[in-house]
């Protein structure tokens, strides 16, 4: 049976969907919060004075990054308070067998590792169909987690300067374990407290109708080559009331400007995946300039490499998986490359639930994600690829010039030479990012801008077609469509919109 890759019921219908402008409680009728100091504001987020007063109001938050600018606190002290919540904590993870799996099981008929409640997310078998390259499909194991969850960030206006409220949480696959995420980070099952175990601090704020405004609210894709049609809700809303202003009665919780978390974005493994792609959802600050290509042109090289594509995906059994292994600890390649099925036991302090056990895909090394951009009549352009992954809901989104993870399958990406021989005047932007800390283990990717400005080289004047030279903004309104930009995009992306990158 092939998988159906149609998008989910209720979201856009191709890339010129609507705006990431246009939430589900806008289209509800939901009721609209004034700003502070504008009772009454007339419109929706759909009025382009609506957008630029939006765009206006986050530059203004990408400039303050301490108290003289118009942040609360400094980064240092917010790096000193993430160090202080490390210890607090007292995480613990340990990895186990399977057998040592506390309501996760191995079914006998498939193989497929599932929980006993049948919520969550499973582990089953993808095998991969490419008609334009040679040779037999390939299989892997693949999770699958249908529920939509919900990524959300809080935001508010301190002294006229727009603040987010982030979340210093603790994920068993990140490196240092805790870091920064956003206000609300669930999944359905997490927030129904399938678990059994206290509720999340903040959702109604994001699932009570006219509790908050809506800035940006849209579905986005996750790893195509690690779930199966994995979408999140990506959600960002504004209130006027007070919300976590004492830091003794939630200490976990911080507001932050957008340039405060650009210059933590600078250091590895602290911005965790989740607030990064809820970031690349807000508007570009400040203008954009003359683009190579129009919007309608970039709309239809995305839709042509849709149509190209012949890359399906179908389940099979995860005991079917042809080259894979199941051992006491792993399931595995049976050359032990690429990624891993492990088992691992967390105790945790500040969790919805103190104790428990998962299983984690941890990858074999780690991942790279760069954009090579340079200047068109003084205008930056990134190179975006239209990237094809077998698990994403339509098969092919705009990702990095360059993205290489561990399950690669042997690819040898365009442009991946050129990346790997930068300098560094070139290289505008370098860090280590973790992936999503509750799926996967220890799963990070060197993040990069490269200036390719001054090269003549006509493989990048006139790119191959599965290349487009576009701008940052250009990138933003796909994003805001949902399901037009894959995540490793939506973290470079999220480094621009704080300021933690500079092209120009």
């Amino acid at each position: 049976m092939r998988v159906d890759s149609s998008r989910p019921h209720g979201t856009e219908t191709g890339p010129g969907g609507p705006s990431a402008l246009s939430g589900p409680g806008e289209l509800d009728g939901q009721r609209r919060l004034s700003r502070p100091g504008e009772a009454g504001e007339p419109g929706t987020q759909h009025e382009p004075g609506a957008q630029r007063g939006l765009a206006a109001r986050i530059a203004r938050s990408v400039a303050a990054t301490g108290p003289a600018t118009g942040a609360r606190t400094t980064t240092a002290e917010i790096v000193a308070w993430l160090t202080e919540r490390r210890r607090a904590h007292g995480t613990r993870i340990r990895r186990i067998p399977f057998a040592e799996l506390d309501g996760w099981s191995f079914q006998e008929a498939t193989g497929n590792l599932v929980h006993r409640s049948g919520r969550f997310f499973t582990v089953e078998g993808m095998r991969v169909h490419d008609a334009d390259r040679p040779g037999a499909p390939w299989e892997q194991p693949v999770m699958r987690q249908p529920e939509v969850g919900v990524l959300g960030l809080l935001a508010k206006e301190f002294d006229g300067v727009l603040h987010f409220l982030v979340q210093a949480k603790m994920e068993p696959g990140n490196r240092g374990m805790l870091q920064l995420s956003p206000t609300v980070q669930a999944t359905r099952s997490n927030y129904q407290r399938v678990h059994g175990g206290s509720g999340v601090r903040f959702l109604e704020f994001f699932t009570e109708p006219g509790r908050a405004r809506p800035l940006t609210d849209t579905l986005q894709s996750e790893h195509g080559e690690w779930f199966l049609h994995k979408s999140n809700r990506n959600v960002v809303v504004e209130t006027a009331d007070e919300v976590a202003e004492d830091p003794a009665a939630e200490p976990d919780f911080r507001w932050l400007t957008l340039g405060q978390i650009g210059e933590l974005l600078r250091l590895d493994n602290v911005v965790n995946m989740d607030t990064r792609t809820v970031l690349a959802c807000l508007p570009a600050p400040g203008g954009q300039g003359q683009a190579r290509h129009t919007d309608a042109e970039v709309s239809s090289w995305l839709g042509a490499a849709r149509s190209r594509s012949r890359l399906t995906a179908e389940p099979v059994r995860l005991a079917r998986v042809r080259g894979w292994l199941r051992d006491e600890r792993a399931v595995r390649r049976d050359d032990d490359r690429h990624f891993r099925v492990v088992a691992v036991a967390v105790e945790a302090d500040g969790r919805e639930v103190g104790s428990w056990t998962q299983p984690l895909f941890e990858p074999c090394g780690p991942g790279v994600s760069a954009f090579l951009f340079r200047h068109f009549d003084g205008v930056p352009h990134l190179l975006a690829h239209a990237r094809a992954e077998a698990g994403l809901p339509q098969t092919v989104e705009v990702g990095p010039t360059v993205c290489r993870t561990p399950d690669g399958h042997g690819h040898h990406p365009a442009y991946a030479d050129v990346v790997r021989a930068a300098d560094g005047a070139r290289v505008r932007y370098a860090a280590v990012h973790s992936e999503e800390g509750g799926r996967f283990l220890y799963a990070e990717s060197r993040c990069l801008f490269v200036s390719v400005d001054g090269v003549d080289d006509s493989d990048l004047l006139t790119p191959p077609p599965d290349h487009l030279w576009i701008t940052p903004g250009q990138l933003g309104a796909l994003t805001g469509r949902g399901h037009q930009v894959t995540v490793q995009a939506r973290t470079l992306l999220a480094v621009l919109n704080s300021g933690a990158a500079r092209l120009s």
